[in-house]
């Protein structure tokens, strides 16, 4: 062990706590704030993408323009003009980006003490563009809504050229100077980087070098990986794409007429409950707040399966339909619509809480320095790739199982991602970055 070594305070030594304890307490959280908020104008832009077609759509299909008019079929794809096809791919594009890059760079540049508020801030912006699109799509045409929807990557953009790049990526470039500048804006002038910089750097020291085909075996990598993989994929299993896929019609048969209007309902608690969760992040902490969600998705789910056995024409003969998806399988008892309402009421308040925004919180704070890229990338991927085959599946799933069968498949899911989250998910609440490396490091000598 080098002098340097020696000299440095252990992570988990008292005295080393005390001195980091007394470092945060002259942090000053201004600049900080800044820099996320001009990180999560990305997932703003995000939510807009994936709120913009809802309204959109039944716009162009209406156009009485015939060179931009689209049919069903074409709807689906959005598009028969090649701007439409270019400004999907680009708008994809970008938000597969963000999704990977923003939660990293908000775990990189924020403290313990905040960083799961900050980071799950992320969701919240999400939810809040999809909000911000349905919510401009009662009042403005398409043209005008996708204009709206390019104010927030403009900002971003502007904001971004003057905010600094992470201490952690800065440190492991080997540019410390620029490492210390950067925790002088986020800290503010009271706190000195120094200490920061040293935790930072021996926890790079203690990872090694560039990340190899053999480190793929050491635990400090493969279980944050395994961990943010099955955690993604959870996240789809959930069944919050057939939850939305059904939310117009079940709004339709509780008497909504405007399904417009129910779309923002269904959007503003979304927002509600990710705001409480980020509020509730560094104080509840992450554990907690996924067991209490994925509690309430496995009943809300249940229930679901519940109210579509009771639509089933055969259930009075104990036989559950093989009902073909669509109009004729929501054809319930018009007093069963309560039931469908407070299931789906459940459901988004508890995805909301703890499945929809910790997940992502989680893969940015698991994975150490050299791990990270490839670790994040395999998460995101996981995410999007089984959110594509769930939604693909999905009416394949109902031909086979049924509507309730389908929705007590999806409960079950929820009820395992209870106990996955129980004995593997470590909690992350109050560490820091390094800290939580350590935890990963220490398990492979038990």
């Amino acid at each position: 062990m080098d002098r340097d070594e020696a000299s440095r305070p252990l992570l988990g030594s008292e005295n080393g706590e005390l001195e980091h304890s007394s470092y945060l307490d002259k942090v000053k959280n201004g600049k900080l704030y800044l820099a996320t908020f001009a990180a999560i104008l990305g997932p703003l832009s995000f939510g807009f993408v994936l709120g913009y077609s809802s309204p959109a759509i039944p716009d162009l299909i209406r156009i009485t323009d015939p060179h931009m008019r689209l049919n069903p079929e074409e709807a689906s794809w959005f598009g028969n003009h090649w701007m439409l096809y270019l400004g999907r791919i680009l708008t994809g594009l970008a938000s597969g980006v963000t999704s990977l890059v923003v939660p990293l760079y908000i775990s990189e540049m924020a403290h313990e003490r905040v960083r799961g508020t900050m980071g799950s801030c992320v969701q919240l912006m999400v939810v809040i563009g999809i909000m911000g699109a349905y919510i401009a799509g009662l009042f403005l045409g398409w043209r005008w809504l996708a204009v709206t929807s390019s104010v927030p990557p403009a900002l971003m953009l502007v904001l971004m050229c003057f905010m600094p790049e992470t201490p952690h990526f800065l440190l492991s470039q080997g540019r410390r100077a620029e490492a210390q500048e950067a925790l002088r804006f986020l800290r503010g002038p009271d706190a000195s980087p120094e200490e920061e910089c040293a935790r930072i750097e021996g926890a790079m020291q203690d990872q090694g070098g560039s990340l190899g085909w053999s480190d793929l075996k050491d635990p400090v990598i493969y279980k944050p990986m395994g961990i943010g993989i099955v955690m993604m994929l959870f996240q789809q299993l959930t069944g919050i794409n057939a939850i939305m896929f059904y939310a117009e019609s079940i709004f339709e048969k509780a008497h909504f007429k405007n399904s417009d209007v129910a779309s923002v309902i269904v959007a503003a608690i979304q927002v509600v409950f990710t705001a409480v969760a980020a509020l509730l992040m560094d104080r509840a902490g992450r554990k907690i707040l996924l067991i209490v969600s994925g509690v309430a998705m496995t009943i809300s789910t249940a229930m679901f399966g519940v109210y579509f056995w009771l639509s089933s024409p055969n259930h009075s003969s104990g036989q559950v339909a093989m009902e073909t998806p669509g109009p004729v399988s929501l054809a319930p008892q018009p007093d069963l619509a309560w039931l469908a309402l407070v299931s789906m009421g459940l459901f988004i308040t508890g995805f909301a809480l703890g499945w929809g925004p910790t997940p992502w919180l989680v893969m940015s704070e698991i994975f150490p320095t050299r791990g990270r890229g490839l670790g994040s990338s395999m998460c995101v991927l996981t995410n999007w790739g089984s959110a594509f085959i769930v939604t693909k599946t999905f009416h394949n799933l109902m031909d086979v199982l049924t509507s309730a069968g389908t929705f007590w498949l999806f409960s079950g899911m929820c009820a395992l991602n209870v106990f996955f989250t129980i004995f593997f998910v470590p909690e992350t609440k109050g560490k820091s970055l390094e800290q939580i490396q350590a935890h990963f490091k220490g398990a492979r000598h038990h």
